[in-house]
């Protein structure tokens, strides 16, 4: 599962959704959003992220997060190390190679020392869509 993925069900569960009505709802099949949930499809595409924070009444600090785990949850990622120090791209490889491997308490640990010593990534643009009327299209 990724981050987005596991956040999403526990939103699902915790209101008591079951993820057909919630396709249903948002007009999914429920296998993308079942695959979504479980990290099988790239990253939810920013509007429907919206969609999501909408359909659970997510605002302020609860909507941005929705939109950082959503920015944080590709499945498969690439890393290009190239014009990057030796000792960057010996990380990468490491880190793909040995990632299986790795506990949870690990990967927090180390989590936590790349978030304090690295800049944050730059947030991601919030825009909200403008709806549509109906009959407007």
């Amino acid at each position: 599962m990724t981050p987005f993925g596991t956040k999403l069900r526990a939103l699902r569960r915790v209101r008591s959704i079951a993820l057909k009505r919630m396709a249903a709802d948002l007009q999914l099949s429920p296998a993308y959003l079942s695959a979504l949930e479980h990290g099988h499809r790239g990253r939810p595409t920013p509007a429907l992220v919206v969609q999501i924070c909408e359909y659970f009444n997510l605002i302020w600090d609860d909507y941005e997060e929705m939109h950082r785990l959503a920015a944080l949850s590709h499945p498969r990622v690439v890393v290009d190390t190239s014009g990057l120090s030796p000792r960057a791209t010996e990380l990468a490889n490491l880190l793909a190679a040995s990632i299986a491997r790795l506990d949870d308490d690990m990967m927090a640990e180390m989590i936590a020392a790349i978030s304090t010593r690295a800049p944050a990534p730059p947030a991601p643009r919030l825009v909200r869509p403008r709806r549509r009327e109906r009959g407007t299209e």
